[in-house]
């Protein structure tokens, strides 16, 4: 449900977007051009206007989905709710090779008509079946990769792991307006009304896409490697492992979490209130961790720090039992969590061969939503089965296995100021 969930960056990585502070944070004194900010900005953009239709929807679905002919079971509402991810793994690697072949922005400007059009089956839905139909549609405009390849692309490699932070920033903020906002609106303009808003953000994000994102390059006249090269390409495989890891720990927290902090004491309802200070707290630690790994070459050196923090707190989360030891380790969780959401994306975008980047985007985001698909799956099993510490214990355990792998990768080279 948090995937990327990097709002802290955005507060950061605004003021060098705007012009304010781009040496400090660029590995010499080499600001961003004025086509990589405005990149880096209509990009996450549209990102956000994307997830903030899908987010809306999370908070309160359930409750309008007893409204509907078949709403009823509980089932046929987690199908709803899961069929977006299960289709948008199934698009994500076709997406990517596609950008690759025929451009980004056809392929992106495809995926969120294809968006837009489940959005509105949704709006129009007589009953449950038809939301799931909407929701299947709604995954399938798979532009994740797309969009992470054409960041690649238009960016330099000094400057790409603040632009992918700014990207998944989006994706966190919008998560925390839903929170809020959500209620409100589903009060004032009902379910079919954010489904039909979900719509219009698609294609206020086309505008955007046409009028905001800078002309991509043509795509490389190398011939791609084949298929399989990029799949089991060594160092490619260590990162589509981690994020596997990574988004598999963050939705197993939450199968966790909330029935701990409502026996610590804090209502369903008020959540929120230990949830959004941690992300917002977050950045303050999180963002000298990425100063450090850009400006000072630090790369591994951050990225494995980022992955024992995340084992660490598994332990601690499996003590806690206060709801203020809780809210300090999601805050130390959404470090952890919001560097390796910056750091892994670029990383691949600079390991992943030049004629096959949108490939590998496609294989790394599948691979995210296979983790958060696991995530659920395992959690919700190992919590009835054996307790809340057993989650947090096979989390450490993964984190642990992805610390080894992680200890013999290669980082690239720096990249050098042009």
């Amino acid at each position: 449900m948090l995937g990327r969930f990097g709002i802290g960056n955005l507060l950061i990585y605004a003021a060098p977007l705007f012009g304010a502070t781009s040496t400090m944070l660029s590995p010499s004194n080499d600001p961003m051009t004025r086509d990589e900010k405005r990149a880096g900005i209509s990009l996450a953009a549209i990102f956000g206007l994307r997830m903030l239709g899908l987010f809306l929807i999370l908070p309160v679905f359930a409750v309008f989905a007893q409204t509907l002919p078949g709403g009823s079971d509980a089932a046929l509402v987690g199908i709803a709710l899961g069929a977006y991810g299960a289709t948008q793994a199934l698009f994500q690697i076709p997406f990517g090779i596609a950008s690759d072949r025929l451009g980004r922005k056809p392929v992106i400007l495809a995926g969120l008509l294809i968006f837009a059009a489940g959005s509105f089956l949704a709006a129009a839905a007589p009953d449950i079946y038809w939301v799931i139909a909407g929701r299947v549609i709604q995954g399938a405009g798979a532009i994740s990769a797309a969009v992470s390849a054409l960041a690649a692309d238009l960016t330099r490699e000094q400057h790409r792991t603040k632009i992918m932070a700014l990207i998944g920033s989006s994706i966190g903020l919008m998560f925390a307006l839903s929170l809020v906002g959500a209620p409100l609106l589903y009060a004032w303009i009902g379910m079919t009304g954010i489904f039909e808003l979900t719509g219009v953000l698609a294609l206020a994000a086309i505008l955007l896409l046409a009028k905001a994102v800078p002309a991509a390059p043509p795509p490389p006249a190398a011939v791609p490697p084949p298929f399989s090269r990029v799949l089991l390409h060594g160092q490619l495989t260590r990162l589509n492992f981690g994020v596997l890891a990574l988004h598999l720990m963050q939705t197993a927290l939450w199968v966790v979490v909330p029935p701990i902090l409502v026996a610590a004491g804090l209502p369903l309802a008020e959540h929120w209130k230990i949830y959004l200070p941690a992300v917002l707290a977050s950045f303050a630690v999180m963002v000298p961790a990425i100063i450090v790994a850009e400006r000072y070459n630090r790369m591994k050196t951050v990225f494995l720090a980022a992955v024992l923090l995340l084992v660490v707190v598994q332990g601690g989360l499996a003590l806690a039992v206060d709801q203020y030891a809780i809210g300090l380790l999601l805050m130390l969780f959404f470090v952890g969590f919001n560097v390796m959401e910056a750091v892994q994306p670029s990383l691949i975008s600079r390991v992943a061969p030049a004629a096959a980047k949108g490939a590998a985007m496609g294989i790394y985001n599948t691979t995210q939503s296979i983790g958060l698909a696991l995530g659920g799956v395992l959690g919700g099993w190992l919590l009835k089965h054996f307790g809340a510490a057993a989650v947090h214990g096979f989390c450490a355990i993964l984190g642990t296995v992805w610390l080894v792998l992680a200890a013999s990768m290669v980082p690239p080279a720096r990249p050098k100021s042009t």
